[in-house]
């Protein structure tokens, strides 16, 4: 996926909810292989390391990817960003050990309402501070009430399946994890949106997450085996490992379309395609206790209008404006 100039917003906000699309699926092997392992750190570990796999090959075999490659090492010893915008791989590394560990928990419903809120609350921040390609954006109205509507069109959405487990009330602690997984999510996306835009590929910033994250994720893994001992072994079925390409799609998307939408934008319209893809995955590929509602349709719903509705310009000295027609009363 090039780099190319700033895409419509016609362009970048449907690629965002079809990269969102990929989080339910990647969310649901996360958790099932973390089950299966009866280790979810263990889990995090081998969607890392696929991942990681398929980041050598791309940036091996692809031109593009390997002129961005070579960009990385100048663009770092010229200071174009903080060094610390390479440890953006960590936020990666939290959300996948999040799901390995808590999915299977907690359930898919409850770890999306948790990682939402978290993404929304920081969207705003970091698009507020400009960490991202596309620099400072102000914290309109509209932009605060789309984010508090994502919040509670998904929490509607997946309302139906609070009641699908018994044990969900006395897990609430572990709602902690994936909420400060999906906070972080807006940094990564900046983080990586500004290494890109100085490197020229997506590739290289993907590369460098797979490869912190796959670190930090080795190293907690094994201390964790010399504490606990190891888990399963690994199973035969490959779909299990599909979880690190679909975080590659994931991440190399959000990287391109931060520099055009912003990360409250993109995040938005990547939850869109999450609950939407929750939604056709429970329609396709039901899991046990699965539940469908109207209010899980209408809440996926709100929540496409909810990014629409951050779409829509707020005006330009509006609170001026009141404030000057309430003078003249």
């Amino acid at each position: 996926m090039p780099m190319n100039p700033k895409m419509p917003l016609a362009v970048g906000l449907p690629l965002s909810l079809f990269a969102g699309l990929s989080m339910p699926v990647q969310g649901r092997i996360n958790g099932a292989l973390g089950a299966r392992l009866d280790d979810g750190l263990a889990a995090a570990v081998v969607s890392f390391s696929t991942g990681l796999v398929l980041m050598v090959l791309i940036c091996v075999l692809a031109p593009g990817a390997r002129s961005g490659m070579r960009r990385v090492l100048p663009a770092i010893r010229a200071r174009k960003f903080p060094w610390w915008y390479l440890l953006a791989g960590a936020s990666g590394a939290i959300l996948v050990l999040s799901q390995g560990v808590t999915v299977a928990l907690i359930g898919i419903a409850l770890f999306t309402v948790a990682a939402v809120t978290g993404q929304s609350v920081s969207g705003l921040l970091v698009d507020r501070l400009g960490l991202g390609p596309a620099g400072k954006k102000s914290i309109t109205p509209l932009r605060v009430l789309s984010a508090l509507l994502t919040v509670a069109a998904v929490a509607w959405a997946v309302s139906p399946k609070f009641s699908a487990g018994t044990d969900q009330a006395g897990l609430l602690a572990l709602v902690l994890l994936p909420l400060v997984a999906g906070f972080l999510q807006s940094f990564q996306q900046a983080f990586n949106g500004t290494q890109s835009a100085h490197y020229g590929s997506p590739f290289p910033a993907t590369m460098v997450n797979f490869i912190v994250g796959t670190v930090l994720l080795y190293i907690a893994w094994l201390v964790k085996v010399a504490v606990a001992g190891p888990g399963n072994p690994l199973p035969a079925e490959w779909w299990y490992y599909l979880g690190g390409p679909i975080g590659c799609l994931f991440i190399n998307f959000a990287t391109v379309l931060v520099r055009s939408l912003g990360v409250l934008l993109t995040g938005l319209g990547m939850i869109a395609g999450q609950v939407l893809g929750s939604l056709l995955l429970d329609v396709l590929f039901p899991a046990p206790g699965t539940i469908i509602t109207t209010a899980t349709v209408l809440g996926t719903l709100l929540t496409l209008a909810a990014v629409v509705l951050a779409t829509l310009p707020w005006p330009r000295n509006s609170f001026a404006v009141l404030r000057r027609r309430k003078g003249q009363r």
